[in-house]
């Protein structure tokens, strides 16, 4: 297989880029794109590395909210101290995405553009009510994720930044496959002025909200309220690693461990 290579200059130059072939691709970290490139899942003409844009990078806290730059790699965010103030449990999460390699090479931007059903990043985007920011548009967490490798993002548009509100409290538990460090199951719990979510991944099609953990967490933020909440495992899947029915009682579980621990 053969394609182009370009490193972009600007945000202006690699949107050009990214407009002028249906079959680009943008290079993040290259944490999934390039091991789908080697097992033929994805064979792209043109890739357009972002890696050069510095723009697209860094940690600021701003009026309330986190911002991380898009090709902020997971490393950074889990050794910030500005994220660990503000949000530890997204400094934790960030901390144990898969292995050194990938934390110091993967992305922000670039896992949530891939959009991994058992990825973590995910889950902390939608548990914590993010919004993702791109060279056209902001896009709210709930209307970002569409299912199995897919979001809401247009043809050639780049996501630039992520800005995430600081909550009152919030946790993250993941349930691993030993290997792949990926999910089995993950939960993000939030509380804040806004309510209560709760952002599960590695267990369906894509990263969901569970309106009855969050009805039941919202009445009563205990670990007691989150393990009594019954989840049912329509759409969950079944694999060689477990099936529907565990990971469906594995999410009250791990819910319930991310509140006590709050």
């Amino acid at each position: 297989m053969s394609f182009t290579y370009q490193r972009a200059a600007t945000l202006a130059d690699a949107a050009r880029s990214a407009a002028a072939s249906a079959d680009a691709k943008l290079l993040a970290g290259g944490q999934s794109l390039m091991g789908a490139v080697k097992l033929g899942l994805a064979a792209p003409e043109a890739l357009i590395d972002l890696g050069g844009l510095a723009e697209l990078r860094g940690v600021r806290v701003d009026k309330g909210h986190v911002v991380i730059g898009a090709m902020t790699t997971h490393a950074t965010v889990a050794a910030s101290r500005e994220v660990q103030q503000a949000i530890p449990a997204l400094a934790d999460l960030a901390g144990n995405i898969g292995d050194r390699q990938v934390r110091n090479v993967g992305t922000l931007g670039g896992s949530l553009a891939n959009n991994d059903p058992a990825a973590c990043y995910p889950a902390a985007v939608l548990g914590l009510g993010a919004t993702i920011h791109t060279d056209r548009r902001s896009i709210a967490a709930d209307d970002f994720f569409k299912g199995l490798y897919e979001t809401a993002l247009q043809y050639g548009e780049i996501i630039t930044s992520v800005s995430f509100p600081v909550p009152q409290q919030a946790a993250w538990q993941k349930f691993k496959q030993p290997a792949s460090r990926f999910s089995l199951v993950g939960v993000f719990v939030a509380r804040s002025a806004a309510g209560v979510r709760v952002a599960v991944t590695g267990a369906g099609a894509g990263v969901f909200r569970v309106a009855a953990l969050e009805a039941a967490l919202a009445k009563d933020w205990s670990e007691a309220a989150a393990r009594a909440v019954s989840v049912s495992d329509d759409g969950l899947n079944t694999d060689l690693h477990a099936s529907a029915a565990y990971r469906a009682a594995l999410i009250p579980v791990l819910a319930g461990r991310a509140v006590a621990g709050s």
